[in-house]
């Protein structure tokens, strides 16, 4: 744990060995996303005032002084942008920096896993058993399961958060991490019902080492990340670094003494080892390859056409509104499809229209208000986004979303964990 001020020097040496990997892994760009093509404009000022105006209300409600956001509206135009800065007082945030993708990653992870089904290398209804060694009494929960995190195993995260917030820099390994999860009782029967666990992914990805024979970071370098053309976006190394050679510093306010959270003095999490989160939430990324990579997703640029990765979408929680469920390592909220996440340092949010091409991704510098943030505003952004007016030559989508940015905008109110400075 670590306070505003910073060494000059920051760790860069797993950014630079993802950056050697991928240099040298399958076709760049080789994976076109069947989506209406971009209009060469800017989104109209207007609209932008809006965007942006929902990034600064987020980044109060958060304790967040930076963040970065990309908005592409095919019919209207495109809004990238850095906002704030990268601590109190410190440099101003650009959009080009880097950052932790956060559960994103878990998206990864089951493209990987999709992908080898489609090439007959495993099925997705193979029990866990099958791939992953060590896990005796868990042959009926299968690899579907753990993608659509119905298996029903405990999370990790819970028992382990303190030992991470304490000891940022540890390397973990994905057995010991899995370990904790399945030591807490089941939450349901597999395939019962949806249930936020971490566990399931990290088992998904011991899955396709198993499989493949490469490590996860080769396996979405190899799948995802180089058939998509994403070269800021990989799996780093373990090794304690920060999301990149660029990378935008990641704060952390927490709960002091008397219960308030620390939001003018939250600890420095930019330095940390990716591999508490792994195959759940451990890859970096930077906002245009995080728009595409929504783009991708929702697209099924990945997979054979027909592909039933989403086919059978579970309610997120009891209480849910209808247009929100989970499947297949993804979120659906409406038309859109995406994931969103917290980890130390970073709250982020991508997701993207398949039928209108419509992409939003934002990254905010403080995880201490959780991960809903990441989804509220990425739906505010979309709100706001879905109405931009067409270009010249274009036209406008008909179709709306199941929620309005005022709404998005009150969830970020009514749950913010800082208040605006004084004065």
């Amino acid at each position: 744990m670590r306070g505003w001020r910073r060494p000059a020097a920051i760790a860069i040496v797993g950014a630079s060995a993802l950056a050697a990997l991928l240099s040298g892994c399958t076709a760049q760009g080789s994976v076109s996303i069947d989506v209406p093509a971009q209009v060469e404009a800017a989104l109209p000022d207007a609209t932008v005032s809006e965007l942006q105006d929902a990034v600064n209300a987020a980044m109060t409600a958060t304790g967040s002084t930076g963040a970065i956001v990309g908005v592409w509206a095919p019919w209207s135009g495109t809004w990238v942008a850095g906002l704030g800065t990268q601590g109190p007082g410190g440099a101003a945030v650009t959009s080009d920096m880097e950052f932790r993708a956060t559960d994103v990653t878990r998206a990864m992870t089951c493209d990987v896993l999709y992908s080898l089904a489609a090439d007959g290398t495993l099925n997705m209804s193979d029990p866990v058993t099958t791939w992953v060694s060590g896990v005796p009494g868990y042959e009926d929960i299968t690899l579907r399961q753990l993608c659509d995190s119905t298996s029903g195993l405990n999370a990790y995260t819970p028992v382990l958060q303190g030992l991470l917030a304490n000891n940022p820099d540890r390397v973990w390994n994905p057995r010991e991490l899995m370990a904790y999860g399945i030591a807490g009782p089941r939450l349901n029967e597999p395939g019962a019902t949806f249930a936020d666990v971490d566990t399931n992914y990290v088992l998904a990805g011991l899955a396709v080492e198993r499989a493949t024979g490469q490590s996860l970071t080769q396996a979405i370098a190899e799948r995802v990340t180089g058939p998509l053309g994403l070269s800021a976006t990989g799996l780093p190394a373990p090794a304690p670094a920060a999301a990149g050679t660029n990378a935008l510093e990641g704060y952390w306010s927490q709960r002091n003494a008397e219960g308030a959270f620390t939001c003018t003095d939250p600890a420095d999490y930019t330095v940390l080892s990716s591999s508490f989160g792994g195959a759940n939430s451990g890859a970096v990324t930077d906002i245009t390859d995080l728009g595409r990579y929504a783009q991708a997703l929702a697209a099924g640029s990945l997979l054979p056409a027909g592909d039933d990765r989403f086919a059978t979408p579970y309610a997120v929680t009891p209480d849910s509104p209808t247009w929100f469920t989970a499947a297949g390592g993804a979120y659906q909220a409406g038309s859109l499809i995406g994931q969103y996440g917290a980890t130390p340092g970073y709250i982020v949010g991508a997701f993207a229209d398949p039928k209108t091409g419509m992409s939003v991704a934002v990254v905010l510098n403080n995880s201490g208000g959780g991960k809903n943030f990441g989804a509220w505003l990425a739906w505010e952004l979309a709100a706001i986004a879905s109405k931009a007016p067409a270009a010249q030559g274009q036209t406008a989508p008909e179709a709306g979303l199941p929620w309005t940015a005022q709404q998005m905008r009150d969830n970020i109110a009514g749950n913010a964990i800082c208040a605006p400075p004084a004065g």
